[in-house]
Parts: C-alpha cells; sequence; structure tokens
C-alpha cells in the first residue's frame, strides 16, 4: 500500500473491464471492474442520490484480493440518459444492482456504501441477504425526517451566512418548506431557473461539506466531482444531479417510516462494519448510534476526528481497516466466525 495524506491507501488504478447494463425502461448503467478478476467480489454504491462513483473509490480495497465493481446508479454519472427520473426510485435502483450482480455471473458480494449509499446497501441487503457476504457502511443516512429536517434547517445553527442565502433562493412565503420550494424550481421547465435553483442547491452542500475537517483537502462536493468526471456541460451535469437529489429527498427516498430500522432482522447475521465520523455534520453520529443500538451484531466505529468524507484520513483509514479485516472473515467462513461483525 501506497501513504497518502498519512493515510494508507492502496495505489490508483484502472479498471480492467467496463461496460454499461441496459435494466430496463430506457435506462443504461454504466459499470467497472477492478483489481483480481478472480478476487472476492465487492460492490461500491455511491453516495448523493445523485453523484456517481469515483476512482478513489477503487483505493480502499486490496487490488490483489478484491474485484471491485463499481457502477453509477440511474441517471448519474456516466449512466444513461442522464438526470432521468421516470422508474427512478430505490427499488429500482435495488433491482439494477441484482441484474448487475447476475450480469458478471457473481454468486454473493461484499456491499460498500457511504451516506446514500449506506442508505442503499441496508435495502439492497434487506431484500436480497443471500447475496450479500458483508456491509461496510460509512456516514449513516436513513432517511428519516429528523435527518431531513437537521440538513434543510438545524444546520443554520452552524452556517446561518450558507444557509441565509440557501433560504433567501426562494420567496419568504415557500421558506418553511425548503425542499418543496427547491424541488419545483429545479424540475421547472424554465432550463434557466432550473439552472439557478441548483447552483444554490450545490452551493448550500458545499457550505456544509466545508465543515468537514477533511474540506481543506478536498474543496469538491460529491456533485462537483461527479459533475466533472461526467464530462458533460458543467451546468447540465449539476442539474442532473440535483434533479435526482431532491427527487429522492422529496419523496422520502421511496422507503416507509423507519423501513430500515425495522427490516434489520434480515440482515442479523451478515457480518457488517459501520464506520462513523465524529464530526460529520451532513450525517451527524446519532444516526448511526441509533442504527448500532437496534443492530448490536454490526461494529460501530467512532472515528473520533473524522468527518463526513470518505477521503478525510481518519475516515479512510477505517475504511481500509474494514475491508482488511473483511479478509478474515472470509478466510474463517462466515460460519465459523459466529457473530455479525467486522
Amino acid at each position: 500500500m501506497t501513504t497518502q495524506n498519512n493515510v494508507d491507501l492502496y495505489p490508483a488504478l484502472e479498471p480492467y473491464a467496463h461496460g454499461r447494463l441496459s435494466v430496463g425502461h430506457g435506462h443504461e448503467l454504466y459499470y467497472e471492474q477492478c483489481g483480481n478478476p478472480a478476487g472476492i467480489p465487492a460492490v461500491v454504491l455511491h453516495g448523493g442520490p445523485g453523484s456517481g462513483c469515483s476512482p478513489n473509490q477503487r483505493r480502499f480495497f486490496d487490488p490483489a484480493y478484491y474485484r471491485v465493481v463499481l457502477f453509477d446508479q440511474r441517471g448519474c454519472g456516466r449512466s444513461r440518459p442522464p438526470g432521468a427520473l421516470p422508474r427512478n426510485t430505490t427499488l429500482d435502483l435495488i433491482t439494477d444492482i441484482e441484474q448487475l450482480r447476475a450480469h458478471l455471473n457473481i454468486d454473493r458480494w461484499l456491499v460498500f456504501g457511504g451516506s446514500w449509499g449506506s442508505t442503499l446497501s441496508l435495502a439492497y441487503a434487506q431484500v436480497y441477504p443471500p447475496a450479500v457476504t458483508g456491509l461496510i457502511l460509512r456516514g449513516i443516512f436513513l432517511a428519516t425526517p429528523d435527518e431531513l429536517e437537521w440538513y434543510l434547517v438545524g444546520l443554520q445553527r452552524f452556517i446561518p451566512e450558507a444557509w441565509n442565502r440557501f433560504a433567501s433562493g426562494v420567496p419568504e412565503l415557500e421558506r418553511a418548506d425548503l425542499l418543496s420550494a427547491y424541488y419545483r424550481r429545479v424540475h421547472s421547465a424554465n432550463p434557466a431557473h432550473a439552472i439557478s435553483a441548483a447552483r444554490a442547491w450545490s452551493a448550500y452542500e458545499t457550505a456544509v461539506i466545508g465543515l468537514d475537517p477533511a474540506a481543506v483537502e478536498t474543496a469538491a462536493t460529491p456533485l462537483d466531482r461527479a459533475a466533472a468526471a461526467a464530462g458533460d456541460d458543467r451546468d447540465e451535469s449539476l442539474l442532473a444531479q440535483v434533479k435526482i437529489n431532491t427527487h429522492y429527498l422529496k419523496h422520502h427516498c421511496f422507503l416507509e417510516p423507519d423501513q430500515l430500522i425495522r427490516g434489520l432482522g434480515s440482515i442479523r447475521s451478515i457480518p457488517a462494519a459501520i464506520i462513523q465520523g465524529r464530526c460529520d455534520m451532513m450525517c451527524p453520529p446519532v444516526t448511526a448510534y441509533r442504527l448500532h443500538s437496534a443492530w448490536p451484531e454490526a461494529s460501530l466505529v467512532m472515528v473520533e476526528q473524522g468527518g463526513h468524507l470518505a477521503s478525510s484520513p481518519p475516515i479512510a483509514g477505517a475504511l481500509v481497516t474494514a475491508t482488511e479485516r473483511f479478509k478474515q472473515v472470509v478466510t474463517a467462513g462466515n460460519a465459523a466466525v459466529g457473530r455479525a461483525s467486522l
């Protein structure tokens, strides 16, 4: 392994294969495979909703040991068509993951997801537990009203200037429900109005990310990085991502209230690690603590100096440690391990 920013990450590597998978209803997913073609399969579920996979996500895995699959979710990144909303729900994404697994002839895989990726990882595992060898979850988001209230209202206590700029992007009468107000504008038929709203939405996210201890090292937000990776017009890429983001948040991520907590019974025996930054302002530690309290079989690593970003050195180190520990689970065999934590 090489050392970067005092964190042991594996060297940058290129995919040994990539392609597109038609999953129906006009959607085509971009996917890539990295590492060892004969290795232990792992799939990376990116955040957002609406961002996309990035080259740095390949570096949390030993390329000699793992067969790492990354893909852009419906409408995201290099998947087609960009920003497409029809038939774009959490259940559709879960079905896509299964289609991709079957397409790649993978029996079971380690599921690795952060932020929105942690949400989707839990939702997928609860529908298809036999397909999951383990779960590594970072920056937990359970898509509850309390979490949305924190992000859209509560954070004004920490970034009042940025929040006031964000709120002033809509008329005062609409500020009691900023999500609905921005949803209407981002999905407006007027391109100029939609792009302006998308910029304001992204600027607020940038301010929240700026609270992260690693923000000085990672200036770009997840939306910024995904837009650059897409290689399209910057504004159009940003608009596509914010459309998906607000589409999911407006619809409670297409999950029933507390669905992911209530569904834990089906995955208790799956080895799992919860990696949470103590300084994560985007997805505060209370959510990870709640998940662990309901799921004590999973290990909880509270990273004291870690924030939300996977690139945060303490968080990156914890993620690499988790993928290394999973090797022991595989070697011992899930039945022999006798517990569900990593």
